[in-house]
């Protein structure tokens, strides 16, 4: 059974980012549409973590960490490995496509991040994302692209398939390779691609022409092999660390609120619950044992793919976001839908997620313009709403009410470490999100950095 002594973990606080992360469990949540930066937040509070924790989604997750000068790419791995003392679970709610984990182990190390696998526990109970599911993804994509309503635009990682053979109860789990036998394999993979030919016809035969199911059976035998010493019971390892209350966990969801399955603009969502929620059946954390719990937020907004987006910039404004804020996807490298901050929006996700606090990330993206807007209300046809939508046509249909706030044009913040030194605009800004969505900022981001950001107390 994998696990680690934690009594040393703890590592020196950076500053005061992280010198009062509790003990118990702190979870970091995305507020919007994803992409708002929780990377880099994670990779602060892991300073003083003993266990980062992923409780959901998979490889469609991507965080970028920029540590003197060098970026990491994160898909499958927490944030937190970083931190060479700290030790990094992957729950039992996220979906593991194997080929990408090691991968991504492979290329961490390469870049000099000391000792990632022997500080990996990737949880017995999570499913194994095969290669037929991203095979699946991109033919219902493609699908759909030929339908009324378009495709959604996922990943095409594998995500919603594996999801989907999780709840029909036909798939395999990591503890599946700890006694690995190929006709099993063989078998569960041999019928999947069957069920591809059948459901996708001429399609599919085009998309497994170059699939070979024996090929990946042997694969699988050595997958097993090398992730033998990382596979553990990932519940009662952070069980046993909380009971003892001397150890911070900390929780670094995947995607973000409004993609949520159940409270995001379905259908145009992720296949998993990214919201609290989440947290406690992907990891097995009891409600008693959380803390705090973190939204984080762009200074603006942005979302990839299709699905409404109320306060959408479909003009120069957007654009000029889209280019200063390098609004492009990590997974897909797609650009990001650009628009103003929607507290509308983030008022439902806070309601939803009973976030303690926000972290703000991107306001130096923010002094390219003279005023900026916020978005406060939402109407349909001639009502308040008092919520958020869940008829997608409805939402579409919501005029936004807006409120207009003086900018700080060209006054660089990438240098500022006190909220007091920022300009005196750029701080009502602050001071009015704070207002309109009844929570403290208590992180402001002001560059891609790690240690660009201004903490309050």
């Amino acid at each position: 059974m994998w696990s680690r002594s934690p009594g040393s973990v703890h590592a020196q606080a950076r500053g005061r980012m992280a010198s009062d992360l509790p003990g118990g469990a702190t979870v970091v949540l995305g507020a919007q549409w994803g992409d708002e930066g929780k990377g880099k937040l994670v990779d602060l509070l892991a300073q003083r973590a003993d266990v980062v924790a992923r409780c959901q989604g998979g490889s469609n997750a991507g965080h970028t960490i920029v540590v003197n000068g060098t970026k990491y790419a994160l898909h499958l791995l927490p944030s937190g490995i970083l931190n060479p003392k700290v030790l990094v679970v992957i729950g039992n709610g996220v979906v593991v496509h194997l080929p990408t984990l090691f991968a991504e182990i492979d290329q961490l190390e390469k870049q000099g991040v000391p000792n990632v696998s022997a500080r990996v526990c990737v949880s017995d109970r999570a499913h194994i994302l095969f290669d037929y599911h991203q095979i699946a993804d991109g033919l219902l994509e493609t699908e759909r692209a030929g339908t009324a309503g378009g495709s959604i635009g996922t990943t095409r990682r594998g995500i919603g398939p594996c999801y989907a053979d999780k709840a029909y109860r036909r798939n395999l789990r990591i503890a599946d390779l700890r006694e690995f036998r190929g006709i099993e394999f063989e078998a569960h993979i041999q019928s999947a691609v069957e069920d591809l030919r059948k459901r996708f016809g001429s399609a599919a035969e085009q998309a497994l022409k170059h699939y070979d199911v024996r090929a990946e059976v042997a694969r699988y035998y050595e997958y097993a092999r090398r992730l033998e010493p990382m596979i553990g019971d990932s519940f009662t390892l952070l069980y046993d660390m909380l009971a003892n209350g001397q150890h911070s966990i900390l929780v670094e969801g995947a995607n973000a609120a409004m993609l949520d399955i159940d409270f995001g603009t379905y259908p145009y969502v992720t296949s998993s619950n990214c919201t609290i929620g989440g947290c406690l059946t992907g990891l097995g954390i009891p409600l008693a044992y959380i803390r705090q719990v973190i939204g984080v937020v762009k200074a603006y907004t942005t979302r990839v793919g299709a699905g409404p987006f109320p306060t959408e910039l479909l003009d120069a404004r957007g654009i000029q976001l889209q280019q200063l804020g390098q609004e492009y996807g990590t997974t897909t490298q797609r650009p990001r839908r650009c628009g103003w901050l929607d507290t509308f929006l983030l008022r439902y996700t806070c309601r939803l997620n009973g976030f303690t606090a926000l972290c703000f990330t991107k306001l130096d993206v923010l002094s390219c313009f003279h005023e900026i807007q916020i978005g406060v209300q939402y109407w349909y046809r001639g009502k308040k709403l008092q919520g958020m939508p869940a008829s997608l046509r409805e939402l579409a249909e919501c005029e936004v009410e807006y409120e207009q706030m003086p900018g700080w044009h060209e006054q660089s913040l990438s240098e500022i470490r006190d909220f007091a030194d920022l300009p005196r605009n750029a701080q009502a800004y602050v001071k009015r999100i704070e207002e309109l969505v009844g929570v403290p900022v208590r992180f402001i981001g002001v560059g891609p950095g790690r240690d660009a950001i201004i903490y309050r107390d």
